[in-house]
């Protein structure tokens, strides 16, 4: 009987490559069509690396039969990540940017690492559920009405500053911030 899981024949392993390939670049397409910082390399890469981290754990268990912890290399995996996902986001005149990119990212690695690990069908349905939040979600909430906007405006004045609050303020916008530069 075959067991994905326990099967770490070359085949197997090409296999699993091929298909952290396709689910990391699928997810990566959608990221790139909408101009994102980490596009469809950036996730081929990262779902790639996570399902060869896997495969070599599983190899170095089961083939060369060392006993130490198959998990512990895919472990280093879910920390390391962290840093990548950290560098997507931005902290701009106290509006944050890049979370959604960061936690795909994070996702990406985690289907890699099923794959990795023989859980195809985990692997194809955590793609699929990750691109209906990245995707249908996202059309979903545009079409309620949920928008944001970074206007950002120059003065000295601090009455022209409230002025501006003010007109905002009354065509029901929601002004997150505002400073006065004082010079």
């Amino acid at each position: 009987i075959f067991d994905p899981i326990r099967d770490i024949s070359l085949l197997s392993m090409v296999v699993r490559m091929l298909l952290a390939v396709v689910c990391g670049g699928a997810i990566g397409v959608e990221r790139e069509f909408k101009r994102r910082p980490a596009g469809f390399r950036t996730h081929i890469l990262i779902c790639l690396g996570a399902a060869m981290t896997t495969l070599t754990g599983q190899y170095i268990g089961l083939v060369l039969g060392y006993t130490a912890d198959m998990t512990r290399l895919s472990a280093q995996v879910v920390a390391g990540i962290g840093f990548i996902g950290a560098g997507t986001i931005i902290l701009h005149k106290q509006i944050v940017r890049g979370l959604t990119t960061a936690a795909g990212i994070w996702a990406t690695s985690g289907i890699g690492l099923a794959i990795g690990a023989g859980m195809y069908t985990l692997g194809i349905s955590a793609t699929i559920l990750t691109l209906i939040g990245l995707e249908v979600l996202s059309f979903l909430f545009k079409s309620v009405g949920m928008k944001s906007s970074a206007v950002e405006f120059s003065t000295e004045s601090k009455e022209t500053l409230n002025q501006l609050v003010k007109k905002f303020n009354s065509k029901e916008y929601n002004i997150v911030s505002y400073q006065l530069d004082e010079k």
